[in-house]
């Protein structure tokens, strides 16, 4: 038997399954379709069919997920530093791990009709990362920990990283939606260093700075400056905020970390904590399997809502698929959006991802009701998988 056909055999029997169960087995739920929400430890499926696919066309959809994984090295540690060997300060001060195999899941009205790879393994999720730090801060304003978007962190906190000008003007919503321009260095990495622009290597430290608020750019060390001042928004670590607010509710397994770096420990009324990264960029950020990806996916499709446990205000979804005025294809971090049909053209202009390096993909697809998990995809296929993904429906639902 050809390889090939070896591919398409395990493709047909994942697609064939009437439940799938990990991290402890139990009998599917019964509810309708559109409530349904996966109980702890166990998740419902459907097949193709029931789910409204033509089975082959769904196949070919996971066989052009698994036939396009990243050319990216499988050990990360070495990966992310090549990745960012234009930039000084690139050493990691977090952890890594080699990755594994292409890894998916399709859920349709909360039911998973496919999966291929081993979802249960946890990898790094890059920068999947800030959709749950941003979460993080959408439940902090939801609960009082934060007045408003709108103020300004340094009325909220009071830490030296947003003490004086021009950090002291910076808001909530700035470091959101990464138009803040922070100023500074955090552990051990200076915001300049992130992605630095330009030929000029020698101008790169001394490159003017626009104030807050006025430009968007997609800088590391200040979504981790975001995750500082959320802690201490919030007075505790923000995987453990993360555990009992969103991850405990939606039933996560038990194998998830949220790491930070070495030196990113800080003292908080007394005790030695540390402030977790949003991203792998120099190690750290979220080690997660697709099950709890998938969970996260369906949570935000179902605007904050678990069943009817209401995780955060529906507001919320609405204000983090706001396109931001400097980048109108991002909500708040990390919220990709398609309103202009250039992020996914195959989909839905409704759509948004949560997109990491790998590439990790969480796709949410209002519109038809669907969660799509991918890792370990070259970013130029994501498309392509999407697109086929949509076309398996029956009939078809074209992009707008």
């Amino acid at each position: 038997m050809s390889s090939l056909a070896r591919l398409r055999q395990r493709i047909a029997a994942a697609l064939a399954g009437v439940f799938v169960a990990f991290s402890g087995a139990g009998a599917p739920t019964a509810a309708p379709a559109t409530d349904y929400v996966p109980p702890p430890g166990q998740w419902a499926t459907r097949t193709p069919a029931e789910a409204g696919f033509d089975a082959a066309a769904l196949a070919a959809a996971v066989e052009h997920a698994v036939a396009n994984e990243t050319q990216q090295p499988r050990d990360l540690a070495l990966a992310i530093p090549l990745s960012f060997s234009r930039e000084p300060f690139d050493n990691l001060i977090g952890p890594a791990a080699p990755r594994g195999d292409p890894t998916g899941l399709v859920i349709r009205h909360g039911y998973v009709v496919a999966q291929w790879g081993d979802p249960g393994r946890v990898d790094m999720t890059f920068s999947v990362t800030k959709s749950f730090l941003s979460t993080v801060v959408g439940i902090a304003v939801a609960r009082g920990r934060i007045g408003s978007v709108e103020d300004r962190v340094s009325a909220t906190v009071d830490i030296p990283e947003f003490a004086g000008a021009p950090n002291d003007a910076i808001t909530w919503e700035q470091l959101l939606r990464q138009t803040s321009n922070w100023r500074g260095t955090l552990w051990g990495k200076p915001d300049w260093a992130d992605r630095p622009q330009g030929d000029d290597r020698f101008a790169w430290p001394t490159a003017p700075v626009p104030p807050p608020g006025a430009s968007w750019k997609y800088n590391d060390v200040r979504v981790n400056a975001l995750a500082l001042a959320a802690l201490h928004a919030w007075r505790e670590p923000l995987p453990a905020v993360l555990a009992r607010e969103v991850m405990g509710p939606i039933g996560a397994g038990d194998g998830w970390r949220w790491h930070g770096y070495d030196n990113s420990f800080v003292t908080l009324d007394g005790r030695i904590v540390q402030s977790v990264s949003g991203g792998g960029h120099w190690g750290g950020g979220m080690f997660i399997d697709a099950w709890d990806l998938a969970r996260f996916g369906l949570l935000h499709l179902r605007r904050g809502a678990w069943g009817e446990v209401r995780i955060y205000p529906e507001s919320w979804y609405a204000y983090a698929t706001r396109p931001t005025e400097h980048n109108p294809g991002y909500g708040v971090m990390n919220w990709f959006l398609n309103t202009d049909g250039k992020l996914l053209p195959s989909a839905p202009a409704e759509a948004v991802a949560h997109l990491g390096a790998g590439s990790n993909m969480v796709y949410v697809d209002p519109v038809n009701d669907l969660v799509v998990v991918a890792r370990w995809i070259d970013r130029g296929a994501l498309d392509g998988l999407v697109g086929r993904v949509l076309a398996a429906l029956a009939p078809p639902v074209a992009a707008d």
